[in-house]
């Protein structure tokens, strides 16, 4: 019989199963030294991003040809310096940030969930690292020009530089976001939720939705600026769909019961037999 006294020792998964189990403390000591450790690499890259941030913020008004924006408050140019400072500070220790994230969720999953996180991590960065270059590069150049020409001769454009920065932070953002599409289909038709037979049949209104999105995420209301967003989208709606046909696992059917024997046929198989003598 064991002792009660003794502590019970914790089982050691197999690796397809899992890293070895952890109690609950354990986890939070991990957790802490992660966010530390993550934490410490946000600092070190903010304060690093102040060296370049006035160059990054050149960058950011240039679609203004050469047009200055106004500062409203005493204390906006500076808290603008510093967010775009802590912006690209993020981005300076994102790999950093993902490391700790990692490490902390890879001993907890199995080997095949494993396999799809080294697949997925790097796949998702790089398409939201595109979506992030195509807004930048592509959709903020033509979105200014048009909204700085539209009815320029009634109205003098003029654009507070916290609005403006704004306004650039969540077009590239959510650029990037949309440009996750092929894989949150993948992840969908790995699930068995959408089938690839099902995306190309409903193709039609996955058009319509783009269109909507599109129409969403560009700044501009002319169908020339909106159709620069819909077609990058539709290929990667197709690029979704080619996914899917390599990722589809259809859903495992629950096993049906067998059905039970009526009460009248057991009744007869014990009362029907005669009795010997």
């Amino acid at each position: 019989m064991a002792d009660k006294g003794t502590p019970e020792r914790r089982t050691e998964p197999s690796e397809e199963e899992g890293g070895p189990a952890l109690t609950i403390l354990e986890h939070l000591e991990e957790l802490r030294s992660r966010l530390i450790k993550a934490g410490l690499a946000l600092i070190a890259g903010t304060i690093l991003s102040l060296a370049f941030t006035r160059y990054l913020l050149e960058i950011l008004i240039r679609p203004m040809g050469g047009k200055t924006p106004v500062a409203l408050r005493p204390t906006e140019s500076i808290l603008i310096y510093f967010k775009i400072a802590l912006v690209a500070g993020v981005v300076i220790a994102m790999p950093v940030i993902l490391y700790q994230l990692v490490a902390f969720v890879v001993p907890g999953l199995t080997r095949k969930e494993r396999r799809y996180l080294y697949v997925l991590l790097p796949a998702g960065t790089l398409l939201y690292a595109a979506g992030v270059a195509f807004a930048g590069l592509v959709m903020l150049p033509v979105a200014v020009r048009y909204l700085q020409g539209f009815l320029s001769d009634l109205i003098t454009p003029t654009y507070s530089i916290d609005y403006y920065i704004s306004f650039v932070t969540n077009l590239l953002f959510w650029t990037g976001v949309v440009f996750e599409t092929p894989l949150v289909i993948a992840f969908l038709a790995r699930l068995g939720v959408v089938t690839p037979q099902f995306l190309s049949r409903n193709r039609k209104y996955a058009i319509i939705l783009i269109a909507v999105i599109a129409a969403v995420i560009t700044p501009t209301p002319d169908p020339f600026n909106m159709s620069i967003v819909m077609v990058p989208l539709l290929l990667l709606y197709e690029v979704g769909v080619l996914l899917a046909r390599l990722t589809y696992r259809p859903r495992a059917s629950a096993p049906q019961k067998k059905p039970a024997p009526a009460s009248g046929a057991r009744a007869g198989s014990t009362t029907g037999t005669p009795s010997g003598g």
